[in-house]
C-alpha cells in the first residue's frame, strides 16, 4: 500500500467530501451551461484509480455535461433525488429517484438536464478507460483525455482560444 493510499479515509459521509473545486473543464463559450453542476469525486476521496464515482448535485436549470459520447468509458448514472430529464440522441425521459441509466462506450449520446425548480442528486460511475475521448454531435467540440485530463478542441481539431 502506498503511502497515499495508507492517509485516504477508510469512510466518509459523501456530502462531507470537499466538492471539486473546478465547476467545468469546458471551454468558456460551454462552460455556463454546467455552471449549476457540483460534483464531489468520491472515487477520488478514497484513492480509486480504475473508475470514477461521484455524487452530483445540480442546480435547476443546470446540466450535467454537454450532450455527448464516450468512445472508450462506459458510464453508469442512480438518481438519489429529483426529476431530472435525460436527454439522448434518441429522446428523452423524465427520470425519478431509485432510476438509474447506463451508457455503453461509443453508445448514445446523453446528458441530463434539471427542467425543475428543485434540485436533483445522483451519482455518477464511469471507468477511467486511458485513450478516451468525447464528442458532442450538438456542439463545435471533442474532447481527449491526455494524462488523466481531457483536452478540449474544436472538431476540426483546433484549439480553443481563451
Amino acid at each position: 500500500m502506498s503511502d497515499d493510499t495508507a492517509s485516504k479515509p477508510k469512510a466518509a459521509l459523501a456530502t462531507e467530501i470537499p466538492a471539486r473545486a473546478a465547476k467545468s473543464g469546458y471551454p468558456a463559450p460551454f462552460a455556463a451551461r454546467v455552471a449549476g453542476r457540483v460534483k464531489r469525486q468520491l472515487g477520488n476521496a478514497f484513492g480509486l484509480t480504475n473508475f470514477g464515482v461521484n455524487l452530483t448535485d445540480l442546480a435547476p436549470g443546470a446540466e450535467s455535461a454537454l450532450l455527448h459520447r464516450h468512445k472508450t468509458q462506459d458510464e453508469f448514472i442512480y438518481i438519489l433525488s429529483g426529476h431530472p430529464t435525460l436527454k439522448t440522441d434518441q429522446g428523452e425521459i423524465r427520470l425519478a429517484p431509485g432510476m438509474c441509466a447506463g451508457f455503453p462506450a461509443g453508445g448514445v449520446a446523453h446528458h441530463l438536464v434539471n427542467e425543475t425548480a428543485t434540485p436533483v442528486r445522483y451519482l455518477e460511475i464511469g471507468d477511467r478507460s486511458p485513450g478516451d475521448s468525447g464528442t458532442y454531435p450538438d456542439d463545435d467540440l471533442e474532447a481527449h483525455l491526455v494524462q488523466g485530463t481531457y483536452i478540449f478542441t474544436r472538431k476540426n481539431g483546433t484549439p480553443f482560444e481563451d
